[in-house]
C-alpha cells in the first residue's frame, strides 16, 4: 500500500510539538462510506535492553475476523520518552511493520490515542495521516479528558470530554470489565469508530485486531 511521506523523523522537541499543532488540522472526521471488508491491528513493544522499539501489525477479514497476514518490524528507538509525543517513537516502526504487508488494509485499529490527545495527535491519528486510511484509536488507559463510567454490560459507551469537546468514547467492550478508550485517528467519525470496536470485539476486553498484535509483539519483544 502507499504510504504517504509527511515528515523525517530527526525533530527537536520543539519541532515535534509545532509539528503535531500543524498535523492535527488535516485530520478527516468524516462518516465511513462503506464498511470495511479487512482491517488491520497494530502493537508496539520495547526490546529486552529498551533501545529499539518492536511493531507488529496483523489483518484480519470482516466480519469474520479471519487472519490474513501478519509482519513485524524493529527499528532504533531515535527520540526520547517525552509524554505526549509517544508516536515520534513508535510510529517509525508500524510504518515499516504496514509496508511489508502484502495486502492493504481498508482501516486500522491502533493501540494508542487518536485525537484524545492535549494537541489532537496521538499515535493513531499521526499514523492515519500516514496512512490516508479509516484509523481508530483504542487504547487501554485515558491521556486526557473526563468522563462517566459507562454501564457495565458490554456496548454501553460514555462520552469522553476535555472541555465542551467530545474528543472520543469510554467504551464497554465486556461486561463487568474496565472499558477501553476509543477516539478517531483519520477518515472517520467516532460512531464508525465505536462500532467498528465493538464489531472487532469477541470475548476479550481488547478488539481482536489489536489483542492478536499485542499477543505478537509480545512473543516477538522477547526474542529481540
Amino acid at each position: 500500500m502507499e504510504i504517504k511521506k509527511l515528515h523525517n523523523w530527526n525533530l527537536s522537541y520543539s519541532q515535534a510539538i509545532a509539528l503535531q499543532k500543524n498535523l492535527c488540522k488535516k485530520v478527516r472526521l468524516i462518516k465511513l462510506k462503506n464498511q470495511p471488508k479487512t482491517i488491520a491491528g497494530i502493537d508496539c513493544a520495547f526490546s529486552r535492553d529498551k533501545k529499539r522499539i518492536v511493531a507488529c501489525v496483523v489483518l484480519l477479514k470482516l466480519p469474520g475476523l479471519e487472519l490474513i497476514e501478519t509482519e513485524n518490524a524493529v527499528q532504533k528507538l531515535t527520540f526520547p520518552y517525552i509524554p505526549g509525543l509517544l508516536s515520534f517513537r513508535e510510529a517509525p516502526a508500524c510504518i515499516v511493520a504496514v509496508e511489508k504487508l502484502k495486502n492493504e488494509p481498508d482501516a486500522f485499529i491502533i493501540d494508542g490515542q487518536g485525537i484524545a490527545h492535549p494537541r489532537r495527535l496521538g499515535l493513531a491519528a499521526h499514523l492515519g495521516l500516514f496512512f490516508d486510511k479509516p484509523t481508530i484509536g483504542c487504547a487501554k488507559s485515558r491521556l486526557t479528558g473526563s468522563f462517566e463510567e459507562p454501564a457495565l454490560e458490554k456496548g454501553y459507551y460514555s462520552p469522553l470530554k476535555d472541555g465542551r469537546d467530545i474528543i472520543g468514547a469510554v467504551v464497554r467492550t465486556r461486561t463487568n470489565v474496565a472499558p477501553v478508550f476509543v477516539s478517531v485517528g483519520n477518515k472517520c467519525l467516532l460512531e464508525d469508530a465505536i462500532k467498528i470496536t465493538l464489531d472487532c470485539t469477541t470475548k476479550y476486553r481488547i478488539p481482536e485486531p489489536a489483542r492478536l498484535a499485542h499477543q505478537l509483539v509480545s512473543t516477538l519483544k522477547l526474542k529481540t
